[in-house]
């Protein structure tokens, strides 16, 4: 008998391997067996401009009327990635009328054409996964109307990316890309006729994600809330569907649900905005309540943490601080250096908040979004609280604060929050601690800012620093940056600033001390602009002279009595 040698043995297999490949191309689907609800939301605004031809993606506006979304020119990466993830197709189904979605089905069978091969940017796991997810949520949408051979294209794409997915999310890089890959596939499974085969192992790998990647406070490593809430979405629409498709979701999804959606609520202001840390922003209008409603979790994280992040909450105000160091390691690479800065919320108006993600807007901008003069808290000398080493890929925070005791406590009048950092110990010898108390009615908040040498090393660092050897003093800023829409106007004297809001409330800041206070431009960085607003910020000013530094400063509504600092130029105490 012919026994064939090792080469033809592996010639053979590959040859299998190589069929199998061929046989899934070579049998595309041909419909749907289940089809899930459509539960992206989508902007009508954005809709009626995606038709007049203006393309606004990654902070670039390209005007474009009557032009097709594939002749425009993408100006970076990242717009042609958002263009390739098909997300506008959601605000083009907002629309809903049969001009739209003539204008989708033309954009989407361009893409099959020019782009349906297999290669280019739109080929990668989290892209192909997130376009999948937009297709078969608007099916219906896309498909009303269109004939066979389109139609028969629209499923052998469809079954060419579920294959593509199927042996390449590996490649994700974990977190979202990896939930959003993953997601997609399970979707294909679920959907698509001869894909079945693909939902056990997205099953398992989407299980063994939410055990790896979110922690036991319901958190991720960047400690970005707003991606935080996409994973959320995402594992929401997983379990929908499994569920719809008759299929059991896995506990350990089930469990991870289970412990974002408390997290979520603690990181949600009294607008119903994220707070906008480590580059993200307040979310997409509507996606959170809707996650959070179609979770079914009712529940609120128990009282301490979430993600790192402390939550003061009273009458129609919400007070959120970044209590923890910033993400380490690659997690690093969009984070903050904004250890203890907090923003603030009354009724559905923003008013202390930090200036956001500069990403957009390019590379000097996403360098100064992460510095800690971005966030409204101290500043030591100018210096971040967190170094930014690297450039490019590699530009990750380095030098972060070690050590961050908080408590969270009752307060007499209200509730407290008291936090350090040892961000500027190694180069100055100080700490710096922070409390906020809000009262009970959230009328008010009294803030106190202390910076200390506490050990005999530390004060000898502090005493070789040049300023102090200079009897200069080590400068400091503390800033408190507002939303645009705060009108901000420092009273008669200087000793208070006016900060009206939109609904008609009257915001005082006052502060005591030495401190010198000052009314300063400042920004807010978010998506969907094409440059920055302009807006304004608090600044206090001052050296620390000795082993120990207290400023006191306090932010209540007009006619209330400021709390807890009733007489801010008091003597101050003896620290050292």
């Amino acid at each position: 008998m012919f026994k064939p040698d090792r080469t033809t043995a592996r010639l053979t297999r590959w040859m299998h391997r190589l069929h199998a490949q061929l046989s899934g191309f070579a049998r595309p689907a041909t419909g749907f067996v289940s089809q899930p609800e459509p539960r992206t939301i989508g902007s009508f605004a954005r809709g009626r401009q995606l038709v007049a031809g203006n393309f606004l993606f990654a902070g670039h506006l390209t005007e474009a009327p009557g032009s097709r979304i594939w002749d425009v020119a993408a100006p970076d990466i990242a717009f042609q990635e958002e263009l390739h993830g098909f997300g506008w197709l959601d605000d083009l189904a907002a629309v809903g009328d049969p001009a739209t979605r003539g204008r989708a089905q033309d954009w989407l069978w361009a893409w099959i054409d020019r782009y349906g091969a297999g290669k280019g940017v739109g080929w990668t796991p989290d892209l192909t996964g997130r376009r999948i997810i937009r297709w078969i949520h608007h099916a219906l949408f896309v498909l009303r109307g269109v004939d066979k051979e389109q139609s028969d294209a629209f499923y052998r794409s469809l079954s060419r990316q579920t294959i593509f997915l199927s042996r390449r999310w590996q490649a994700s890089s974990p977190g979202l890309p990896r939930f959003e890959a993953l997601t997609g596939l399970l979707y294909a499974g679920l959907s698509l006729e001869g894909m079945a085969k693909h939902v056990e192992p997205a099953v398992k790998a989407l299980a063994r994600d939410c055990v790896t990647q979110v922690d036991a406070q319901g958190g991720i490593p960047t400690r970005n809330p707003e991606e935080l809430l996409e994973v959320f979405t995402l594992l929401t629409w997983a379990a929908a569907a499994l569920t719809e498709a008759g299929h059991p979701v896995h506990p350990d999804h089930l469990a991870a649900i289970e412990r974002i959606a408390p997290t979520l609520r603690t990181l949600r202001h009294a607008d119903g905005g994220l707070a906008r840390f480590h580059g993200g922003g307040r979310g997409i209008e509507g996606r959170l309540d809707t996650a959070l409603a179609a979770s079914g979790i009712k529940g609120r994280a128990p009282d301490g943490l979430a993600m790192g992040y402390a939550r003061l909450s009273a009458g129609r105000t919400s007070v959120v601080v970044d209590a923890s160091p910033p993400p380490g390691g690659k997690a690093s690479y969009n984070a903050h250096a904004s250890t203890l800065a907090f923003e603030l919320t009354s009724g559905r108006r923003p008013v202390v908040v930090n200036c956001g993600s500069g990403a957009i807007y390019g590379a000097k901008w996403r360098r100064a979004g992460r510095a800690t003069p971005s966030h409204s808290t101290l500043c030591l000398d100018g210096f971040s609280s967190s170094r930014l080493g690297g450039r490019g890929k590699a530009e990750l925070l380095t030098y972060i604060p070690k050590t961050v005791p908080i408590e969270v406590s009752q307060a007499p009048d209200g509730v407290r929050f008291e936090g350090g950092h040892d961000g500027y110990v190694k180069s100055y010898g100080l700490t710096h601690a922070r409390t906020l108390e809000l009262t009970f009615d959230g009328r008010g908040m009294a803030g106190e800012e202390l910076l200390i040498a506490l050990s005999d090393a530390d004060k000898r660092k502090f005493n070789k620093s040049p300023q102090t050897v200079a009897l200069e003093g080590i400068p400091f800023q503390i800033r408190f940056h507002l939303h645009p829409e705060v009108d901000a106007t420092v009273d008669m004297g200087g000793a208070s600033v006016s900060l009206a809001l939109k609904s008609g409330e009257l915001w005082l800041f006052r502060h005591g001390g030495s401190t010198e206070m000052t009314l300063e431009p400042s920004v807010y960085l978010e998506k969907g602009r094409l440059r920055p607003r302009a807006t304004k910020q608090i600044v206090l000013s001052g050296r620390a002279m000795d082993y120990a530094t207290r400023i006191r400063w306090s932010l209540a509504k007009a006619q209330d009595t400021p709390i807890s600092i009733r007489d801010l130029n008091r003597d101050e105490p003896d620290l050292t």
